[in-house]
């Protein structure tokens, strides 16, 4: 069955359980896209897409169009993104976002809700539900990013879910040293991986003339956010980032950052760079197969996205990761961690456009996982009781 099968078709079937899923941003999105194709391929299951965040800001372009797009029908839109990037317009964007998703579950409750990863918008979801009684099932649970408050939300989301599944094993463990019950957690690998089996890349030709920009030698794929526990600093860290590209003659491809805390202030300096480098392109949304299309055919990723950790090894791709916002996340050999100095971020892209040092990673495993997580997820949300086991956690004791 295809996402853009009639919705009515789709009722006939009187599937017997509605799966709620969270979006809030175009990184979840991509991750999620193998989850909800699955859930739609099924049956017994309803699929209730719930949109909210930057999907819905103009200036993040209006990526819930992307989702239509897809064929994916809209359940809820849920507005709660405010066009501040301030402290206090994070904290206001989380009371709207709690204030929207009461009343999203209010319309509509689903058996079940799915959330992923660690935004602000999305523990707005899962903090929502409680009241609710609605069973969370929580996915990429477990990491640790020191360099964000992100780290705080993804694991206040672990204590508000009933269900995991996690990345790694190691993951699994740090879950369980939570508090939950082993029976909770299910290693599924990432499932953002599992695209890599159905997407169709475009050809460095072909993204040559989408973004009218050379790709002969390889790009530089520079994907950067704040590191929001030192927001503070976040016009030096993009400077001092910046500084660092001036010495390397590679054609560059800027993704914008995320909605976090100062990142307007990223946006408007990489903006400016490429206004005065005719080599360099600034995006607002790749989308999920033209960013692995970059990734597949860039020279090296540069920057702090959690993409360079979990998808970029399946590429072979080199990544200088700069800076605290991944400190603490399983890396692959393909990771060479720097530091914030133009000095630091120099030796590191130098050293990872090296030969020996691409040939040294290119048959690794990723330590993520080989494509097998949505299908693993789909069939627990399938099976698994929506009984009171569920719903009334107690804390497991280490």
């Amino acid at each position: 069955m295809t996402a853009k099968q009639p919705l009515i078709e789709r009722e006939k079937r009187k599937p017997s359980r509605t799966i709620g899923v969270a979006t809030v941003a175009r990184s979840d999105y991509g991750i999620y896209i193998p989850i909800l194709k699955n859930i739609l391929a099924d049956s017994d299951l309803h699929l209730h897409l719930i949109v909210s965040g930057s999907h819905l800001s103009p200036e993040f372009g209006l990526t819930i169009k992307q989702i239509e797009n897809d064929g994916f029908e809209i359940g809820e839109r849920v507005e709660m993104l405010l066009s501040s990037d301030t402290p206090e317009g994070i904290v206001k964007s989380m009371g709207l976002g709690m204030i929207g998703f009461a009343q999203a579950f209010s319309h509509c409750r689903p058996d079940i809700l799915v959330v992923l990863g660690d935004r602000f918008e999305m523990h707005a979801a899962a903090i929502s539900a409680l009241p609710f009684k609605i069973p969370v099932v929580h996915i990429h649970g477990g990491e640790i990013t020191e360099g964000a408050f992100d780290d705080a939300l993804r694991h206040s989301i672990t204590k508000l879910s009933h269900l995991h599944f996690v990345s790694t094993q190691e993951y699994a463990r740090r879950v369980i040293q939570l508090g939950e019950e082993p029976w909770r957690v299910v290693v599924s690998g990432a499932p953002g991986l599992d695209n890599l089996k159905t997407i169709e890349l475009i050809s460095i030709h072909e993204l040559e003339s989408v973004y009218g920009l050379p790709m002969n030698p390889p790009p530089l794929l520079v994907t950067f956010h704040p590191a929001t526990l030192e927001f503070e600093n976040t016009s030096t860290h993009i400077e001092e980032l910046l500084n660092a590209l001036e010495a390397f003659d590679q054609p560059i491809i800027f993704t914008m950052p995320n909605a976090d805390t100062n990142g307007r202030i990223i946006k408007e300096k990489m903006e400016r760079y490429v206004q005065s480098h005719p080599n360099t392109r600034l995006i607002d949304n790749l989308g999920t197969r033209a960013y692995f299309s970059l990734m597949a055919n860039a020279a090296i990723m540069v920057g702090n996205s959690s993409s360079g950790i979990i998808e970029a090894p399946s590429f072979g791709l080199p990544v200088v990761n700069i800076g605290t916002r991944q400190k603490g996340r399983v890396r692959g050999e393909n990771v060479i961690d720097v530091g914030y100095k133009q000095t630091e971020i120099i030796v590191g892209i130098r050293m990872a456009l090296k030969p020996e040092f691409l040939n040294r990673i290119s048959k690794k495993v990723n330590p993520y996982g080989r494509g097998q997580a949505s299908r693993i997820i789909v069939a627990k949300l399938k099976k698994i009781p929506l009984d009171n086991k569920l719903i009334s956690k107690k804390f497991h004791n280490i």
